[in-house]
């Protein structure tokens, strides 16, 4: 499929991403979620069902796998 982005030639193709988001004032990783990447722009576009997964995910926050060091920018 063709890049949604105004004037980018990019098409989208079948990668794995690591998301981030910040839940409950904590840093989630998510590594190998399924999106739609933009091979041009990076632009990423995620499933109605990846996001389902995602909610469902962040509503149960099972035991991580890895933990990682966070860091502030200051």
């Amino acid at each position: 499929m063709k890049c949604t982005l105004v004037g980018c030639p990019g098409e989208y193709e079948q990668r794995y991403i690591v998301y981030v988001v910040r839940h409950k004032d904590e840093v989630i990783v998510l590594d190998h979620v399924p999106a739609e990447v933009c091979s041009v722009c990076g632009d990423v576009l995620l499933s109605p069902e990846t996001v389902q997964q995602i909610e469902r995910l962040l509503r149960a926050l099972p035991q991580p796998v890895r933990t990682a060091p966070v860091y502030e920018f200051a």
